[in-house]
């Protein structure tokens, strides 16, 4: 039965974006309810100390306190925060939500203050008195791993969390092999997630009934509920979680965090409403960090540029406790490490190792823009090392697309791919041969201008079940109301990526109304079937395949009380202009809302079907879905200062089928601004005591709107089979693809002073330095500089 496509593949803008933009949505803060008291948590001064003793009693006694709280108080009555994760053999780094004998990390909670009024509870929480008993830092994850560091953890041997290998295809062969063995250590660095909201929460509780509702700034609304039922011993159907607006998550808000258990838990216990919101300090502190892995990469190759095998040594730093996905982000990055191409043998070997940081979790990509770094700056060091244009090494190594669904070493299956026309587009788009051409000029005139290609491909649409800590399916529920109106609710949880809109535009076409007349319900418990979030760009891939397939029922179902009443075979009947009518005849019609009053109305019903229209799909993928793409990166760099400045952005990204362009670009801009900060500014300092140094923004850089160029993007569409809509996922695809092209140009620009690596983050300063040591020789000797 075919519909028109009339909204699906248009460039529409948002429909939440009027709220947004008048300042009518709320957030966390924004509620407000009668005799709300707040929480302001205290936090330790240091990295790694005992606890000697916390006295509470000058606070208790402050103006307005309601409440004080330390770790004793609450054994035994909040759970530890929970960890997802298992790796085997893992040491069990348990987090309790306020400290008792230790703390680990400069910020960890100790004890909470509540109070009638915001500054009230502030005051009074610099009037708790800890008694510490400071102890040796390590924060350096090499320097951790090693004999004789100080150890976190009293009870174990060292500070080694796990080590996780991998292998597939003939590792030693491959190194027999090959005529040249490229070896480089590469960091990719702590990052900060930075969402322009941080984190908040509001509990209110209700004795009567009993109720306890929380308002959280989370990506992952139904797992934040269960998990913090589960802390609190609190039946999960007594909670009703709610995410209002979310300002930003980036993966800092696929978590459950102690402060969330800690709001509800005294919301309970003093009777009243309790909001906590995050200062931007406390943000640097203690909401998850992004990335901070050292690898050892090796490749065997052959001279003409074939790669016949890799060794990869990862050091992942997990920080001092794990959070709900800690343990898993290194492994990601392990399955993606033959990248786009046909490396028949791999070897890793992941350390995770335990420092006196905040944990590392998820940050956009969470694993892939790693992996994705890894490899193409090493296909970048081939090349050079060969003397062959990055282009041709990568169309080497590309399988073709009649090789697909390919099987990689590390054991997933790409579902579908065509690289070289994807990289071939991003060639013509970006006018490559030129740039080259142009390149040689500049460098004749003594200008430093480098060319930088990535080549990514990212594991996507997170799910299907048996891979996930949590589930990897996701539901959608459609009910049209008696007016004929549409209600989609779905278990992701959307917070900037537009599945209000896209969601809709599904929804029209399906039913043949317009997206105004179809709403989009997210972020609500009480209203929403259980989900699993907004992550790892699942949204549309799972979340809206879910919808759709609920769709799919009631257009079916629908279809047959209009055939029954037109007498025409459901199946020769479209939906269309608000009409659902014969394909033959188009005078045999009745309206979209005449067949819809009919199902409640009940009276011309076929046999064998129920009055009503809501349909519920709990959608679970077979497979992940693989976006990729090719970006091209144009920098020039200043002799004077060492700045980087970008010239030229093309990005040509597959997504597979596009519900909405505008939506997809916006997220290649966002990703790729992200990637500009990690390449050149951004860096999560810790000195050699554990205080962040980099923990405020006057201290921690990010990319501004005048650090970039006008970005170009551009798409090849190969759909993929996993789902019916043929969607892939474009949420991470500019943080993955964009950080590799960046350095790969700047380490183009410094390539005739022998520059063969620059590690992140390419700061003016450092590129400045290795100027100054160049002297502009084009016969320097080749260096790699940290």
């Amino acid at each position: 039965m075919a519909t028109a496509t009339k909204y699906v593949g248009r460039p529409m803008k948002r429909k939440e974006d009027p709220r947004l933009i008048q300042g009518l949505a709320h957030y966390v803060d924004d509620i407000q309810l009668a005799g709300m008291c707040h929480m302001v948590v205290v936090r330790s001064p240091y990295a790694h100390a005992r606890i000697r003793s916390v006295n509470v009693s000058k606070a208790k006694a402050a103006p307005g306190v309601v409440a004080v709280l330390t770790g004793e108080d609450v054994r035994g009555a909040i759970g530890p925060v929970p960890c997802a994760a298992q790796i085997p053999d893992m040491k069990p780094a348990v987090r309790t939500v306020l400290a008792t004998d230790k703390v680990r990390f400069v910020g960890e909670p100790v004890a909470v203050v509540v109070a009638s009024e915001k500054y009230a509870a502030r005051d009074a929480a610099d009037l708790v008195e800890v008694d510490y008993d400071p102890l040796p830092a390590v924060v350096d994850p090499e320097k951790a791993i090693a004999k004789g560091s100080p150890k976190l953890y009293d009870n174990f041997d060292d500070n080694v969390a796990y080590r996780w290998e991998l292998e597939g295809g003939d590792v030693a062969g491959a190194f027999k092999k090959a005529d040249k063995i490229i070896k480089q250590r590469m960091v990719n660095q702590r990052l900060i997630p930075m969402a322009m909201e941080p984190r908040g929460v509001v509990a209110d509780f209700d004795p009567g009934e009993p109720k306890l509702t929380i308002w959280t700034s989370t990506q992952i609304p139904h797992l934040v509920r269960t998990q913090v039922g589960v802390m609190l011993g609190f039946s999960e159907t007594s909670i009703h979680l709610i995410t209002p607006e979310v300002g930003g998550g980036f993966g800092s808000k696929l978590n459950v965090y102690a402060e969330e258990a800690l709001c509800a838990y005294l919301a309970m216990k003093i009777g009243k409403p309790v909001k906590w919101i995050e200062s931007r300090r406390e943000n640097f502190q203690t909401t998850i960090h992004g990335r901070d892995f050292i690898n050892y990469v090796e490749l065997a190759v052959k001279r003409d540029g074939a790669i016949l095998g890799a060794r990869y040594k990862i050091i992942g730093d997990l920080g001092a406790y794990y959070q709900l996905l800690t343990p898993l982000i290194p492994t990601l990055t392990a399955l993606m490490l033959c990248g786009s191409y046909k490396i028949p043998a791999v070897r890793i070997e992941i350390v995770g190792a335990l420092t006196n940081k905040m944990a590392t979790d998820a940050y956009r990509g969470a694993g892939r823009p790693e992996a994705t770094y890894f490899v193409e700056r090493a296909m970048d060091i081939v090349a050079a090392e060969l003397k062959k244009d990055p282009l041709e090494v990568r169309r080497k190594n590309f399988p073709k697309p009649k090789d697909f669904p390919y099987a990689t070493p590390t054991g997933l299956i790409y579902d579908t791919a065509n690289y070289q026309a994807c990289l071939e587009a991003a060639s013509k788009k970006s006018a490559y041969a030129k740039l080259r051409k142009e390149q040689a000029a500049a460098r004749k005139a003594g200008k430093i201008m480098g060319i930088g290609v990535s080549s990514y491909v990212e594991i996507c649409a997170m799910g299907p079940s048996s891979a996930m800590p949590a589930g990897g399916w996701e539901s959608g529920t459609v009910r049209i109301e008696p007016t004929g109106k549409v209600k989609i609710l779905t278990g992701s949880s959307p917070h900037g990526q537009g599945q209000e809109t896209s969601f809709a535009q599904i929804g029209a076409d399906m039913l043949g109304v317009a997206p105004e007349d179809v709403l989009v319900v997210h972020g609500d418990t009480s209203q929403v079937p259980y989900g699993i979030g907004t992550f790892g760009s699942r949204a549309t891939a799972v979340g809206g395949t879910a919808a759709y397939k609920s769709l799919e029922k009631l257009r079916e179902k629908l279809a047959k009380i209009a055939g029954h009443i037109l007498e025409v075979e459901p199946s020769k009947l479209v939906f269309a202009d608000h009409k659902i009518q014969s394909k033959s005849d188009p005078q045999k019609s009745i309206t979209f809302g005449e067949a819809v009053g009919a199902a409640y109305v009940a009276k011309t019903l076929p046999p064998g079907v129920e009055p009503g229209l809501e349909a519920t799909t709990f959608f679970e993928p077979t497979n992940f879905t693989f976006p990729f793409g090719t970006h091209v990166c144009v920098v020039e760099i200043d002799r004077d200062t060492g700045e980087v400045k970008l010239t030229k952005y093309i990005a040509v990204d597959d997504c597979g089928n596009v519900i909405n362009p505008l939506l997809v670009d916006g997220q290649v801009h966002g990703g790729i601004v992200q990637s500009v900060g990690q390449a050149l500014f951004e860096e999560a300092v810790y000195d050699n005591d554990g205080q962040l140094i980099s923990g405020e923004l006057t201290d921690y850089a990010i990319p501004r709107a005048a650090d970039l160029p006008r970005l170009i993007t551009d798409r090849t569409v190969t759909p993929t089979p996993v789902n019916p809509m043929g969607v892939k996922g474009v949420g991470e695809a500019g943080t993955i693809g964009a950080t590799p092209a960046l350095v790969n140009a700047v380490v183009d620009a410094l390539a005739p002073l022998g520059i063969t690596h620059v590690d992140l983050p390419i700061k003016r300063e450092k590129i400045w330095q290795l100027l100054q040591k160049g002297s502009g020789s084009s016969k320097a000797k080749p260096r790699r500089a940290r």
